[in-house]
């Protein structure tokens, strides 16, 4: 692990970002939540000049050794073992790849769990029905959605239709409402992975400036969320005062935001479908995944006793 203070993870080839690297050296700071080859030179030159590298993998191992803890605590108090259903649609190779990274995790952590497969041609009303009746399955601890979805299906509507507390994915507007009043919700699983990987390296928000480049709903800003809420709040947030900067930012502009930025989070790179991320070795993949199991737990202990 990096010492205090210093960081980072894993590197997103942003042309934008590349060209603002080369323009600013002031930003001490980076965390990019994509993984390029470490052997680049793009990769090299960002480890000279500024930064230690932080394992993702490692971090999510620490993570995997407190779920084990707390499902091993639940079931020993005569509770149900925590299990996640993830509903699949379609063929696409990394959705499906990042399905059986979750139910593997899942597995060696000690809960259940169980993939329910759908085609492409699922009507919306069909995806719907079949969430219904998982919100109302007292043995189902936490469900997710597995993004991109086909375009006939409104993405909004069906992460909106999973139970608050069943959330996992922490995309229910419920949960994103209480992320922007600084209460206690389930966090989307990126966005809670990049926060768990500044406060466990020791890196200081408060009083930082932070630039955080994309805005997506389910990654960008709830990532400015956390970091510029009041730690003596309900959630604990970085006290950080952040800048967004998106698309229309441009180029000089981002040039500039970044000279002045004491920490640069890159999520531009990330779709704003969240469930496209590709699950690379050692980035913020396996951290995504560990927090989405974090949020099961979290289901299954406040799910009511019957």
């Amino acid at each position: 692990m990096a010492a205090p203070g210093a960081l980072t993870v894993n590197y997103t080839r942003i042309q934008t970002l590349m060209s603002c690297f080369t323009y600013c050296r002031r930003p001490k700071r980076w965390i990019n939540l994509k993984t390029v080859n470490r052997r680049s030179s793009f990769c090299q030159s960002l480890k000279r000049h500024v930064a230690t590298v932080v394992s993702g993998a490692e971090l999510a191992r620490q993570i995997h050794k407190e779920v084990q803890s707390d499902i091993a605590k639940l079931v020993a108090e005569g509770n149900r073992r925590p299990h996640l259903s993830v509903i699949l649609v379609g063929d696409d190779h990394a959705s499906h790849t990042y399905v059986r990274n979750k139910t593997r995790t899942a597995s060696l952590l000690g809960m259940s769990s169980s993939t329910i497969f759908r085609p492409s041609s699922v009507s919306q009303e069909e995806m719907l029905e079949l969430i219904d009746k998982f919100n109302r399955d007292r043995n189902i601890s936490g469900l997710l959605v597995q993004l991109p979805l086909p375009e006939h299906i409104n993405e909004r509507a069906i992460c909106n239709a999973v139970a608050p507390e069943k959330d996992v994915d922490g995309f229910h507007i419920v949960n994103i409402g209480k992320l922007c009043l600084d209460q206690r919700c389930m966090i989307p699983a990126t966005a809670a992975a990049v926060w768990e990987i500044i406060r466990r390296t020791g890196l200081e928000t408060v009083g930082k400036n932070v630039l955080v480049v994309g805005r997506s709903k389910n990654v960008g800003m709830p990532i400015a969320m956390l970091l510029h809420s009041d730690r003596k709040h309900e959630r604990s947030g970085g006290d950080a005062t952040v800048i967004m900067a998106h698309r229309c930012t441009p180029l000089p502009r981002l040039k500039e935001l970044a000279r002045l930025a004491d920490i640069v989070i890159a999520a531009a790179a990330v779709k704003e479908k969240a469930g496209f991320i590709t699950p690379v070795p050692g980035g913020v993949g396996p951290m995504t995944i560990a927090m989405v199991m974090k949020n099961t737990v979290t289901a299954a202990k406040n799910a009511p006793t019957y």
